[in-house]
């Protein structure tokens, strides 16, 4: 039985759990493409009803991080379940309607829909790069994962305390201090699949989609501050 499997093709390494790793990885993969779609409709709904951008800042602040931090815990409490994929889903729905309020001020410029197909192919090469850097880097990343967890709360307080502070400077800062942390941790969470170190493919879609979203938010602004045309 250990021979079979050690002969099965792979792209995760050699070994007895290659082939799990390979389930995982494409589990991965699959789940991730069809979350996209919960997350298109959602913005596509929140930008046509303006449900989103109806709200103040303070409260969609306040409903974002309750609603996300709440699916968040639920999907991973029920990762090894059905459960947990329609939990996903609606996660995806949800940060979908979440977003809705930026591309509805993005769209507001002439040029809005280019520079959103932009920042969607700008996502994709980053993906594309970082996943297969992941297959290719034959070094441990775990010890990444401690910096870039470190990374990303300071970008989580930087984004709290500027909504108070509202300060361009900071706003930019924060911008690409997040395109380059989570564009790491698209690399460092493939990674930590083809090594083994995730089996779960919920968890480990959850934790690239969260990558993929904020490197999509990050360059969509950026782009709207520096190419938005308002003419």
């Amino acid at each position: 039985m250990n021979q079979t499997v050690q002969q099965i093709p792979d792209i995760a390494g050699t070994g007895p759990y290659a082939a799990e790793q390979n389930r995982v990885l494409r589990n991965t993969y699959w789940l991730l493409a069809i979350s996209l779609l919960p997350t298109v409709l959602g913005a596509w709904i929140g930008v046509s009803t303006g449900i989103v951008a109806g709200l103040s800042p303070g409260l969609s602040m306040i409903l974002f991080f309750a609603g996300a931090f709440g699916l968040m815990y639920a999907i991973e409490k029920n990762k090894e379940s059905a459960l947990g994929v329609y939990l996903l889903l609606a996660f995806t729905f949800f940060m979908g309607l979440m977003l809705s309020r930026l591309v509805g001020v993005v769209l507001g410029f002439r040029n809005g829909g280019s520079l959103i197909m932009m920042a969607f192919g700008g996502t994709a090469t980053i993906f594309v790069a970082m996943a297969t850097l992941a297959t290719v880097v034959k070094r441990d990343l775990s010890a990444m994962g401690k910096f870039l967890m470190v990374g990303a709360w300071i970008v989580l307080f930087g984004f709290i305390a500027n909504f108070f502070i509202e300060s361009s400077v900071l706003m930019l800062t924060l911008l690409v201090l997040c395109l380059g942390v989570f564009s790491a941790f698209i690399l460092y969470d493939v990674k930590r699949v083809i090594d083994g170190g995730e089996t779960s493919y919920v968890s480990a879609t959850l934790a690239i989609y969260l990558s993929i979203y904020n490197v999509f938010q990050s360059l969509l602004s950026l782009l709207g501050i520096f190419g938005g045309d308002s003419d």
